[in-house]
């Protein structure tokens, strides 16, 4: 009933007067466009859809880019439906001329991905060595990439190795180690007094070529060969097989106290307040949403008023309200929790304790419990994510 209503306003527009009706045809397709874009791509830091309309002649443009078909093929549906013709120009990434190179993988430690695709803008996110991204276009030695987090942004040509699928189907079946220690070095031989080829920081992830006594030969995904001591590194199957742990998970965080603060950083080199969160729940193989805003949608809520409800790795969230979370940390146990503030500290929720550090802008908001929701919307294990098994 709805779609015949909106066609019988068109006609009775239509009728009344043709250049009133173009000029309603319009309006008509930007709001539709923007009505399928609040459907589709309701977070801008995980989906991409950039289309407006114009009108020239009297005929309707479309233009613009998306990584999202089916958001595309609403759009021209439901302008069939409203029998307005147009004229497409969307294109849909990744571009034509990215050919069958669409997939890439992290070829240094810890690899920047900004807001544009410039070293002046963001930094948003990182991604590790190893990591396998999504290409979907390229502007002047940049790549526009989408993590497994499903996280977009721009990164340095120089930070990732073009694959095609074959390539990576290979590299899924291929011996590979996790570097397990907060951070190190691949050297160019294998001896102690061996020349770095690389920084490594934990679970950057690399193939194996072979091993000797005390170390792994090892395959970065750029081709670039070095050697790893076998006890900084574990198997890849070893990684992925073991039950998250939330002991583990502490452990890891607390390894990154002192650690500085830098906004977008999601490696032990220096992290945000989620990429801590983020990182932590990682070296258990387990994939989180990138912010904090993110975090708190999903896993188990929790009642955070009573701090009896709180048990340690639960997620604590700060801000000015549900809808305006701006900080995490990862609850201790006895009021405490770790968080990135200025570098890796650990603060209280209690304001009798002395760690207590809650402003009047950045309260408590809300909590909730990861271990009991894996591989539930946006916690997936790296076991059960296609890009890397």
């Amino acid at each position: 009933m709805l779609r015949v209503g909106i066609l019988i306003v068109l006609s009775m527009l239509c009728f009344r007067s043709g250049a009133f009706a173009e000029n309603k045809n319009v309006k008509t397709v930007a709001r539709m466009i923007d009505s399928v874009g609040k459907k589709y791509a309701p977070d801008k830091r995980t989906a991409l859809f950039d289309v407006v309309s114009s009108e020239n002649s009297g005929q309707i443009i479309l233009k613009g880019k998306t990584n999202l078909p089916e958001a595309k093929r609403m759009v021209l549906d439901s302008l069939t439906l409203l029998k307005i013709s147009c004229r497409d120009s969307i294109i849909v990434l990744p571009e034509p001329s990215m050919g069958e190179k669409t997939w890439a993988i992290a070829t240094i430690s810890a690899a920047n991905v900004r807001f544009k695709p410039d070293h002046e803008t963001e930094l948003v996110t990182q991604a590790l060595m190893g990591t396998p991204v999504k290409v979907l276009e390229k502007v002047e030695g940049w790549y526009r990439i989408q993590t497994p987090d499903l996280y977009i942004g721009w990164v340095d040509e120089r930070g990732i190795a073009l694959k095609t699928e074959a390539e990576i189907a290979s590299w899924k079946q291929s011996k590979r180690l996790i570097f397990n220690r907060i951070a190190g070095f691949a050297l160019s031989a294998p001896e102690k007094k061996a020349s770095p080829m690389s920084d490594l920081v934990l679970d950057d992830l690399f193939e194996m070529i072979s091993k000797s006594k005390g170390y792994f030969q090892v395959r970065f995904p750029d081709g670039r060969t070095g050697y790893i001591r076998k006890a900084d590194c574990i198997t890849f199957e070893k990684w992925i097989s073991e039950k998250p742990n939330i002991n583990a998970v502490l452990s890891t965080t607390k390894k990154l106290l002192g650690s500085p603060y830098l906004w977008g950083g999601t490696s032990c080199k220096a992290v945000d307040c989620s990429g801590m969160i983020k990182s932590a729940w990682f070296s258990e193989a387990v994939i989180l949403a990138r912010d904090a805003s993110q975090q708190a949608r999903y896993g188990e809520h929790l009642d955070f008023k009573n701090m009896a409800n709180l048990q340690p790795g639960d997620l604590l969230f700060f801000g000015r309200s549900t809808q305006r979370i701006t900080h995490v940390g990862m609850y201790l146990g006895k009021g405490l929790y770790i968080h990135a503030s200025g570098l890796v500290r650990i603060s209280s929720i209690d304001p009798k304790d002395p760690l207590y550090n809650l402003t009047e802008k950045k309260s408590l908001v809300a909590a909730n419990r990861i271990i009991n929701s894996l591989n539930t919307e946006e916690i997936v294990m790296v076991k059960d994510h296609p890009w890397y098994k």
